[in-house]
């Protein structure tokens, strides 16, 4: 096993591994008190072990990466990879005696170019700063995971994470056109290309796409932006139940319509936003669909929609006005998951994606479950992508409670699989759903996998104890 190969480092060799450490790096990069240290032991799920590093070093240049991993690789001591730990998978969570490797400072968008439109940057900045900085050359960088805001190209990348407007622009996988990457052993490796086009061997950027950091360090990325389109104009509607709101999301699919965004949230999820921000979201409804076009007549366009809405039975049709309407309502759907964990204190949010044409089944299981198992569960999804989220509220302090939630949690990953999607659509693997991966992709797949990551990380250096 891989993980027989490496070892943590023990106390008596926290010393020298701290000097080799700073023999290349300044001391303001290197971290030891514990009490500093804890703070990066974990990323934000839940029911996921994470260790004491001995060590957390913030590097600022892709030299100084290469003396951590050649130090990791001569002391054999094992290496997390971590953004802005915002991810809800534990994969960033440190392992006992590993070194932290935080790449929060490096944040530095290196290029711009119009005419070519791609960006270059470090793996520290920051979704929504890209997204300001390229806005200024009227481009855009689509992808926007609800913590945009707080998350890093690099997690992104670590991730293969998506957004609310995948369903018109796609995911990260979709915009990384080429990597500069940091191998377990120290070496600097680039992958793909800063063209629109490009089949040269394999396609090794892709690979590092969605690898969690199990492979090698992502220190600069080449990205992929789109022409800035006009301001989108959003338009709610309300159900009486998921199963219409869910067949109004398949009329809209089949109808050829292609919107810059359509989410769902159900109206549990709907009363935790209003509670938590007093947004006056409509409580009676038992879902709200969330639909924006960015056309050139966004209006026609809603229109259309809110009939095919109406046709489902939607009780309501709502179409924004304005910019300023329309901001708001997406606010309270990126507000969802903070203000489903409000509920109860802690949840953990599931990330299961199926085929469009199964939603409503995804949907009216979730609820079932939820009736099971006695629990709060609320659910807000990309409704386009048939990416659902949905998020179990409980009590961490209450051990039955933890324990029906954890138990919950799995058969929404196993009804997420009988319905033919996927355990996860943005999220990763991570230490959560290390057994659910093996379920998914099989013996085989798995032997594969496993294959490939001793090809770039023989001694298991690479963020050992996540995917597998």
């Amino acid at each position: 096993m891989i993980m027989s190969r490496i070892h943590a480092a023990p106390d008596a060799a926290q010393g020298h591994l701290t000097d080799r450490l700073l023999a290349g790096l300044p001391a303001e990069a290197v971290l030891i008190d514990p009490d500093v240290t804890v703070s990066y032991a974990n990323d934000m799920a839940s029911f996921c072990p994470s260790g004491a590093p001995a060590v957390v070093v913030l590097p600022r240049t892709v030299e100084q990466v290469q003396h951590v991993m050649r130090t990791a690789t001569e002391l054999r001591v094992p290496v997390v990879p971590q953004g802005a730990r915002t991810g809800l998978s534990g994969g960033a969570n440190a392992s006992d005696g590993c070194i932290v490797l935080s790449l929060t400072r490096m944040d530095r968008i290196l290029e711009i170019n119009p005419v070519d439109r791609i960006a270059v940057v470090e793996p520290g900045v920051v979704n929504a700063a890209l997204s300001r900085a390229v806005n200024e050359h009227g481009l855009c960088y689509p992808p926007d995971p609800s913590s945009w805001e707080t998350c890093t190209i690099g997690g992104n990348i670590g991730t293969a994470s998506g957004g609310l407007c995948c369903v018109k622009y796609g995911v990260t996988a979709e915009y990384v056109l080429g990597l500069d990457v940091v191998l377990a052993d120290g070496r600097l490796m680039s992958t793909g290309r800063r063209t629109a086009k490009g089949v040269a061997g394999y396609d090794l950027t892709r690979l590092f796409v969605g690898s969690e950091g199990s492979l090698g360090i992502v220190v600069r990325a080449v990205l992929a932006l789109k022409p800035k389109p006009p301001q989108q104009l959003v338009l709610a509607a309300e159900f009486a139940s998921a199963a219409a709101a869910c067949d109004a999301v398949c009329r809209i699919m089949e109808g050829g319509h292609v919107p810059s965004l359509l989410e769902l949230m159900d109206r549990t999820t709907v009363k935790a936003v209003n509670d938590l921000a007093r947004m006056g979201l409509p409580e009676t409804t038992e879902a709200l669909l969330l639909a924006a076009f960015d056309t050139p007549d966004p209006a026609a366009d809603l229109a259309a929609v809110g009939a095919l809405c109406e046709a489902a039975g939607a009780t309501q049709v709502v179409p924004a006005e304005d910019a300023a309407e329309s901001e708001m309502l997406l606010q309270a759907r990126r507000l969802a998951l903070t203000a489903l964990e409000a509920v109860k204190g802690t949840t953990m949010i599931d990330d299961v994606c199926v085929p469009r044409s199964r939603l409503g089944e995804m949907l009216e299981g979730v609820e079932r479950i939820a009736g099971k198992y006695g629990l709060t569960i609320g659910v807000c999804a990309h409704a386009g992508d048939g990416n659902t989220h949905p998020t179990v509220c409980f009590d961490a302090q209450d051990p039955d409670e933890s324990r029906r939630a954890r138990e919950s949690f799995d058969e929404i990953m196993a009804l997420g699989l009988e319905l033919g999607g996927t355990i996860t659509g943005e999220h990763g693997v991570g230490v959560l759903k290390k057994e659910w991966l093996a379920r998914e992709v099989g013996p085989v797949g798995m032997e594969m996998q496993r294959a490939v990551k001793l090809a770039f990380d023989p001694l298991g250096l690479l963020n050992p104890g996540k995917l597998f």
